[in-house]
């Protein structure tokens, strides 16, 4: 079990995991998510965590099909300017490794903001914590067990 699994166990939501044979030589792995799983892209969303104003690290999690547009995701945390946070950082402030972290379950857990496209959607599928995993549920219990806010996060 990983972080994000006991998380969505422990606040008793319905959810449904989803694992497919990870290949590391992939060059996105939102893209094979969706690809391996027969999901639109569109449902299929990754986490981001960037660095807003220079201080403070938050997550965005947007469609594997959609680039995150910076500026919105600054607005959205009442800042100024956002950057990609340093891998490493990454690692150590979420507790995941890249291409299998997750919203849920991190290690310090972050402000985060979920594209509001998800909204659209019944169910959306996150990184369940791992390459390979997939957690499927829906978008309000995706922002309820994160804290989250829905924002415009697309460039």
């Amino acid at each position: 079990m990983t972080p994000a699994i006991n998380a969505a166990r422990n606040a008793s939501i319905h959810y449904t995991l989803h694992e497919y044979p990870h290949d590391p030589g992939s060059a996105s792995y939102g893209h094979e998510a969706a690809d391996k799983l027969g999901v639109a892209p569109a449902r299929v969303f990754k986490t981001l965590v960037v660095t807003i104003d220079g201080k403070e690290l938050a997550v965005a999690v947007v469609p594997v099909s959609a680039m995150l547009n910076l500026k919105q995701i600054a607005r959205a945390a009442s800042g100024k300017k956002a950057a990609m946070a340093d891998k490493q950082h990454v690692q150590r402030s979420t507790g995941y490794v890249l291409g299998g972290v997750s919203p849920l379950g991190q290690k310090k857990p972050l402000k985060t903001f979920i594209d509001d496209s998800a909204e659209g959607f019944d169910t959306v599928f996150v990184s369940a914590g791992r390459r390979g995993l997939e957690i499927e549920l829906s978008p309000r219990d995706l922002a309820r067990l994160t804290g989250a806010g829905f924002a415009p996060l697309q460039a």
